[in-house]
């Protein structure tokens, strides 16, 4: 803890000690060494290359200094579409970057960093995917749609590291980012990140790898992305506390506890998840080239008449000279036409149709094994001997092809929306443990489907924007599956600002993920029929920027809706006495419709250098014993904003997450997944504020903060937690530091 601390001070005292021995930002927006440069002396991304660059010459490489800059984005699955996106270098609320709980304390989670979660605003969650056992930890396994590529001017590191606790408790993450070019249209790179969290209550470690390598290639005809993943994460369970009270009623004991202290269900009890997953996507573009108009400051000079006569031999020469005017006038008239001639016309290539291709392979194992299963634990045991050690292992593969054929849109001024088609085909093969005639063995599950869809889209213009696609399977397991969604938004100017309206809405007949339909293990087991999930939802969103404010309403509709839920099944001691509960976890699916509102506000204030920034979110479901929300959720960040000595730039404040009280889902470790509680034995949680107060530094490419997490630990009500057994962390204190590197 000391060793971090000092190497962390030492690294500001010199960051800062680098800045001042540097020239500001003048006024002009213009850094020491000459590049353009935002508020916060970063410089400004630039969108393409070129030898000067921001009005500096940058061909003399030894005269001139690193070209700093670079142009990040994200594709679609499907296609390969680029979206813009921001690299990783805002300055503000740094802090809460490496929080499992979500930059606004949205999810529940177990406690540990990287620990499984659940978001508790219902319109944030996304559909069981086919392999769920990585569905809990979206904040850390990233796909390929959130994944940043990038363009840059030299070759760019970023590492960071995160770091909390002592030996016995602490966190620890270590992130490193590098991207660099092999030319103007090509590129790679790679991250690395690592995560290590021992946990503040026993049993609960958590160790979390990823390393992605990437590569794309944007030439006019031909476009290629390739992306490769690996992941291996493994969490220890504990089954939570065996006892709230020690949280909730510390002066019931004789002695006072530490987390550490505290005895909880399970101990040599894990789950892991491994997963690879191979992407490629390109296309060809076929179209046609256009010709670029210059404007004058670039069109080539007109030589002289006397520049362009002396292109001429010396015997045409003494002809033009003896030649009356009008043979003169066509003479010069010829050289004119022949100097343009001989320029290079400028031209740009226009693509009119694509021919796209996608292949993505996932490959994903998930492990369940203990030790030492308490005899108790479990309510069903389906196969072995309550002594003996559990290690049940289930394999899942996925090979999808896409053909695509999009007409591209703004190839001319009739164009106005691009239009796709394509078809698709996914095998997928399931292998977990089987049982017949009372031996146990390897059962497969092979699935295929295919499918085709289209799109309609318009990216271009400043005014509207919108995406219409829809899929639907044609053969398979999934037949009749369908899933049309559409987004559009409205730009307009009012009062000298901005203002959009967006509006998402989608229809889906889904069926319910492989898993919530066949698994099987030592202590859960099913094989379920279950009908398509039929989802409707409606959402808008109202945005001004000129008032910081931004509203979302939104409704959905669910028709069969599917969910794990839980059950505690009580047993006795000797004497005949409650001795505790046996647990028991099934998939269920509701016939009739269950209905979700949901309305979120965020108002930002600012003045001067006092900022406040809020998110309150209203929700409510029609079915709360199977569909539980709380009412009111709320985030509030309170915080100065200001500089030291022109070049540190200083956030410093505190915030505060609260949601009102609700039977917040129950974790089941057999599974890895949240499930709905036990009505008999269910309890409410929430109605208790968790609050930070931190402060968060920006130094040129340098970013660290420090974070008092839980400040407030043991006031009030004490009842924290945010997930049914499993306690908030107690009060901590965080350090973060993050680094950009150019060479």
């Amino acid at each position: 803890m000391k060793l971090r601390l000092t190497i962390l001070i030492y690294c500001c005292i010199c960051s800062i000690g680098h800045a001042m021995a540097q020239f500001p930002v003048n006024e002009q927006g213009f850094g020491a060494d000459g590049y353009a440069v935002d508020e916060y002396g970063n410089p400004i991304d630039p969108h393409q290359h070129d030898n000067k660059i921001w009005g500096r010459d940058t061909t003399d490489t030894e005269e001139r200094n690193i070209p700093i800059g670079s142009f990040a984005w994200k594709i679609d699955e499907r296609f390969g579409n680029i979206t813009p996106a921001e690299i990783d270098t805002l300055p503000d609320n740094f802090q809460n970057f490496n929080l499992t709980a979500g930059p606004t304390g949205q999810y529940n989670y177990l406690g540990n960093l990287g620990s499984p979660r659940l978001s508790r605003l219902f319109m944030d969650r996304k559909p069981h995917s086919n392999f769920i056992f990585a569905d809990p930890f979206d904040y850390f396994y990233t796909p390929v749609n959130e994944f940043l590529f990038t363009n840059t001017l030299s070759p760019i590191t970023n590492l960071s590291y995160h770091s909390c606790g002592n030996k016995q408790n602490g966190e620890d993450r270590l992130r490193a980012y590098f991207a660099t070019n092999i030319n103007k249209i090509s590129g790679i790179g790679f991250k690395v990140d690592y995560l290590y969290g021992r946990g503040y209550y026993n049993s609960q470690a958590t160790s979390l790898f990823n390393g992605s390598l990437y590569g794309y290639y944007l030439g006019e005809k031909y476009n290629m992305h390739s992306w490769i993943s690996v992941n291996h994460m493994r969490m220890g369970e504990n089954g939570g506390i065996e006892d709230d009270n020690y949280i909730t009623h510390p002066e019931s004991y004789t002695r006072s506890y530490s987390s550490k202290d505290i005895p909880t269900h399970l101990t040599e009890y894990w789950n892991r998840n491994e997963d690879q997953t191979y992407y490629l996507n390109h296309r060809y573009n076929v179209g046609f080239y256009k010709d670029i108009e210059l404007p004058d400051s670039l069109k080539p000079q007109m030589p002289s008449d006397s520049v362009l006569l002396r292109g001429l031999r010396d015997s045409l020469r003494i002809v033009y000279q003896q030649g009356n005017d009008a043979y003169k006038s066509y003479v010069m008239d010829s050289l004119r036409t022949a100097f343009l001639d001989k320029q290079e016309k400028v031209q740009e290539f226009i693509p009119v149709t694509s021919f796209i291709h996608t292949l993505r392979i996932r490959n994903a194992k998930h492990t369940v094994y203990s030790y030492n299963t308490p005899e108790y634990y479990y309510a069903d045991m389906y196969y072995g001997a309550p002594e003996d050690r559990l290690s049940d292992r289930t394999r899942g593969i996925s090979i999808k092809n896409t053909l695509g054929i999009s007409l591209r849109e703004g190839f001319n001024k009739w164009a106005k929306f691009g239009l796709a088609a394509f078809a698709s085909h996914e095998f997928r093969h399931f292998t977990m443990p089987g049982l017949q005639n009372g031996v146990l063995f390897d059962e497969g599950y092979s699935e295929n489907n295919v499918s085709v869809g289209g799109q309609l889209s318009k990216y271009m213009g400043k005014t509207l924007h919108y995406d219409v696609t829809g899929e639907v399977v044609l053969f398979g397991e999934d037949l009749g599956q369908f899933d049309i969604e559409g987004t559009a938004d409205l730009n307009f100017p009012l009062f000298k600002d901005t203002v959009q309206l967006a509006a998402r809405a989608y229809i889906k007949n889904l069926n319910p993920s492989f898993y919530m339909r066949h698994y099987h293990n030592k202590y859960a087991w099913w094989d379920n029929n279950l009908d398509k999930e039929f989802r409707t939802r409606i959402e808008g969103k109202l945005d001004i920027r000129r008032s910081r404010t931004t509203l979302t309403v939104g409704v959905e509709n669910i028709k069969n809706y599917s969910y794990f839920a839980a059950e505690n099944i009580a047993y006795n001691n000797d004497k005949g006495e409650l001795a505790g509960y046996s647990h028991r976890v099934s998939v269920n699916q509701y016939g009739n419709s269950v209905q979700v509102f949901s309305a979120k506000l965020n108002q930002n204030f600012k003045f001067g250098i006092f900022n406040w920034e809020n998110e309150i979110v209203y929700q409510k479901s029609s079915k709360e014993d199977i569909l539980p929300l709380p009412a009111l959720s709320a985030y509030s960040n309170i915080y100065l904003l200001f500089r030291i000595a022109k070049v540190l730039r200083v956030q410093l404040g505190a915030d505060v997450r609260y949601f009102t009280e609700y039977y917040a889902p129950d974790y089941a470790p057999i599974i890895q997944q949240y499930a709905v509680q036990d009505p008999a034995t269910r309890i409410k949680l929430g109605n208790y504020p968790i609050c930070n107060a931190y402060v968060n530094f920006h130094l040129k490419h340098c970013r660290f903060y420090v974070n008092v997490n839980h400040v407030n630990e043991g006031t009030g009500t004490k009842n924290a937690f945010l997930v049914p057994h499993y306690p908030i962390n107690p009060l901590n204190i965080h350090f973060g530091l993050s680094w950009n590197f150019f060479n």
